[in-house]
């Protein structure tokens, strides 16, 4: 199949590209990109006129509930979502049911994902057995399965030395660790950031020390065992300094951050409304502010959704009561561009750096560029388009998010997957 895509503005971190050109597809590769191709026979025509034509996205951070917990995500809905979101690659984390733990069930998720799926889904293995931090899984097997990292996500592993001789194994595997940061004692039964907020709602706060404990605990290890760490989903000022110190130490971590995180903060929860309950918590405007900052100097190499969808009675509870978590694989390109690109906090093409030329980087796969010979994974986007955000047209399963009802700018307009278009508006 051919295809031509028409006009684009072409955004190309790699060779850090940015101006209008052409873009020829032929099968699963891109075969040229010129300021004007040839009006040769083609299968398909994408006018991409005032659109963003990027590497295809690439999210880090996913949970697909599947296998066991399929009433609340499927490999096909959640995948089918992320086409729609612009993501032409998935991370998916190992919290399902059973725990992704070993190298059987590694192989069954990514075999299920070549039958449902039409983008990629990568694989995450858990680093402890069954997620109880106690036993560590093997880190040579859950590679050798086809895991991308290995993960805890969702929890913390306690056990400093556990998680140390984790790291080591890792290394030996050329893995990364993907880490979630949160002190789970201190935690307690916290339910939104310790702020104001949480005092007006006499609800139990969760402070900013739960999270930058771990932080600073894990740089210390990664210092002493060389293994590679990426922190995961960081809303801190202090996690921030402490990542561009690791950093300007050339300690190997990279870190992310969700849209949510920089665009809400605790005093927009409403106290009535769940969807604003997540783990890590939004947080003061103070660390949003922090966030942002990380990201344009560069010490947050990545976006990611942490797309984690739940039924809807399990949302349907008080703060108190209902799960920690919130969709986002259909919002993400939208948030970006009204709270990054069109304040002009962020530039276009810093925003495919972070959404797929550096997720890719930071996970070794060969994507991520627009470059010719290339395979043919691209996403374009309309960041003209005006729209609000509503739930119940996502394809995802998983409905609770804060934004419904938002207005916001920019809408996928196509999303491309080896040459084939998996989405189109």
């Amino acid at each position: 199949m051919r295809i031509r895509i028409n006009n684009g503005r072409v955004l190309n971190p790699a060779t850090e590209m940015d101006e209008i050109a052409d873009i020829l597809v032929e099968n699963n590769k891109i075969v040229n990109i010129s300021s004007l191709i040839d009006d040769e026979p083609v299968d398909k025509v994408i006018d991409a006129t005032n659109c963003y034509v990027m590497p295809g996205l690439i999210d880090m951070h996913v949970h697909l509930r599947d296998p066991g917990l399929t009433y609340k995500e499927t490999i096909e809905t959640g995948s089918k979502a992320a086409a729609k979101g612009g993501f032409t690659t998935i991370v998916a984390m190992a919290n399902t049911n059973p725990i992704i733990d070993d190298g059987e069930k590694v192989r069954g998720v990514l075999a299920a994902a070549k039958i449902s799926s039409p983008i990629q889904v990568l694989q995450v293995g858990s680093v402890t057995k069954n997620l109880d931090g106690k036993v560590l899984t093997s880190a040579k097997e859950l590679k050798e399965a086809g895991a991308i990292a290995l993960s805890e996500d969702g929890k913390t592993v306690m056990d400093a030395r556990l998680f140390r001789q984790a790291l080591r194994h890792a290394k030996e595997q050329n893995l990364i660790i993907l880490a979630h940061c949160e002190d789970e004692d201190m935690k307690g039964s916290g339910v939104i950031h310790d702020g104001k907020k949480a005092k007006t709602l006499n609800l139990e706060g969760i402070s900013n020390a739960v999270e930058d404990v771990i932080i600073a605990r894990d740089i210390l290890l990664v210092k002493e065992t060389g293994a590679r760490l990426h922190i995961c989903h960081c809303t801190t000022t202090d996690g921030v300094k402490m990542i561009a110190l690791a950093k300007k130490n050339n300690l190997p971590i990279t870190a992310e951050v969700c849209p949510h995180h920089f665009t809400l903060t605790d005093e927009d929860i409403a106290p009535d409304d769940s969807n604003y309950k997540m783990a890590p918590p939004l947080r003061s405007a103070k660390d949003v502010q922090a966030i942002i900052e990380g990201l344009q100097k560069g010490v947050i190499d990545v976006i990611a959704t942490d797309h984690a969808p739940h039924a809807a009675h399990e949302k349907g509870e008080d703060l108190n009561s209902a799960a920690f978590g919130i969709v986002g694989l259909e919002t993400a390109v939208s948030l970006v561009i009204t709270e990054l690109i069109k304040p002009g906090l962020l530039t276009p093409l810093q925003i495919a750096a972070k959404m797929s030329y550096n997720p890719a980087q930071i996970l070794g796969l060969p994507k991520g560029d627009l470059n010719v010979g290339k395979e043919a994974d691209i996403t374009i986007i309309d960041p003209l388009a005006e729209y609000t955000i509503d739930k119940e047209t996502f394809v995802s399963m998983g409905k609770n998010t804060p934004f419904h009802g938002r207005k916001v700018f920019g809408q996928v307009k196509a999303t491309i997957y080896r040459g084939k278009v998996v989405y189109e508006s």
